[in-house]
């Protein structure tokens, strides 16, 4: 049985990198120990497992030194959730997929003749801050009336989520890689990231986040859309303004999700803040950061409170966090499909599909979808005749 001889520097390369817990790599690895120092050599079958097992590409454990591996899109990140700012693979294997979609459906586009989407790139991070969150939500017709009225924050972020699609973009969620549930995604290392293109703009949320911070994702993204400016974020409301990309995102944001006119006329200034916060962010449907973050921009809380505060609503946004995802297990597969693909990109896969122009190989692949069988289901389900 043939071994295959591995520098040490690259197994421990590849263990670092993905970011397995010492229980977990030594159950999954036994062997490494010595493969490590060179006391036993692995199979190439091993070697296979060991490469699947860390997320690395089989190559690059031959190489003499590890590579640099760089992000495909502009680091717009800022740490601040205390997470190494080196990408993990889950990040970078999360953008590739959304890269491959996107050149997928851009040809798709460009093939049936779609019009680009008119919006994007058409502003610049120096332009009007309220004029450009006006355009936003002309666009994306998404006021704070259609908000105010539903009940929960899944129900507007579904709301908000559908008029993205029909704008044009193509807005995919998810707390995953694929459909691998041992590869989840941090919302400390990234929130999402938009990746700019005039007919197949993408914006891409870490639904692990809870429901409000992923409205407040969303905007920021469309802002980073709206200057053509792609790049992948770790952005908060705390943010400073500033004339850099993600101050001025945020700003947008802001006022996208909660128009500076509206909010002056509804801040009660003398009520206690905790109310006040609640009340605020029950009524636009954002979270209690983004409230607090417009009360300290109308002059309304002091530096030093702000921090206090911001940290305290940061703590139960957390805790509010691990609920949700206790309570996410489950649900209608279908359903979760269409989330974590976009209903604009599944509609345009099935129908080149059953066109002839996308084989059914590549139709599953970029679904991410196992068999024929569940592919005809979910098309039936989507409204197709097949």
């Amino acid at each position: 049985m043939e071994r295959i001889q591995i520098k040490g520097e690259m197994l421990r390369w590849a263990r670092a990198r993905s970011g397995l817990d010492s229980d977990a790599f030594s159950k999954k690895f036994p062997n490494f120990d010595a493969w490590e120092q060179g006391t036993k050599l692995p199979t190439l079958r091993q070697l296979r497992q060991f490469a699947a097992g860390t997320y690395t590409p089989l190559g690059y454990l031959f190489l003499d030194r590890p590579p640099e591996e760089k992000m495909p899109i502009s680091d717009l990140r800022a740490g601040l959730g205390g997470y190494p700012t080196t990408p993990s693979p889950h990040l970078l294997d999360t953008i590739y997929r959304c890269q491959q979609r996107q050149e997928w459906y851009r040809a798709y586009a460009t093939s049936h003749d779609l019009d680009p989407i008119p919006f994007v790139g058409t502003s610049t991070n120096r332009a009007d801050i309220l004029t450009v969150a006006e355009e936003m939500r002309r666009a994306i017709d998404f006021n704070v009336d259609a908000r105010s009225s539903v009940r929960t924050w899944t129900e507007a972020l579904s709301i908000f989520r559908r008029q993205v699609e029909q704008s044009g973009v193509l807005i995919m969620m998810s707390s995953m890689v694929g459909n691998n549930k041992n590869r989840k995604l941090s919302p400390d290392e990234f929130r999402g990231f938009a990746l700019v293109d005039t007919y197949a703009p993408l914006i891409f949320i870490n639904s692990a986040d809870s429901k409000a911070a992923q409205m407040f994702t969303i905007a920021h993204e469309l802002a980073h859309l709206w200057i053509g400016a792609e790049g992948v974020s770790d952005i908060e409301p705390r943010t400073l303004p500033g004339a850099d990309v993600e101050g001025w995102c945020n700003q947008v944001a802001a006022d996208f999700l909660v128009p500076e006119v509206e909010f002056r006329s509804r801040y009660k200034p003398f009520s206690p803040l905790e109310q006040e916060l609640a009340q605020q962010a029950r009524y636009f449907k954002v979270s209690s950061l983004v409230i607090l973050r417009c009360i300290r921009d109308l002059g309304g809380i002091n530096r030093r409170d702000f921090n206090l505060a911001y940290d305290r609503e940061l703590e139960k946004a957390k805790q509010a966090r691990a609920r949700q995802t206790q309570r996410s297990r489950g649900g209608d597969p279908y359903r979760t499909k269409t989330v974590r693909v976009g209903e604009r990109f599944a509609r345009a896969v099935i129908t080149s599909t059953l066109e002839g122009d996308t084989t059914y190989a590549e139709a599953l692949s970029l679904l991410e979808i196992a068999t024929l069988e569940t592919f005809h289901n979910y098309a039936r389900r989507l409204g197709f005749n097949v």
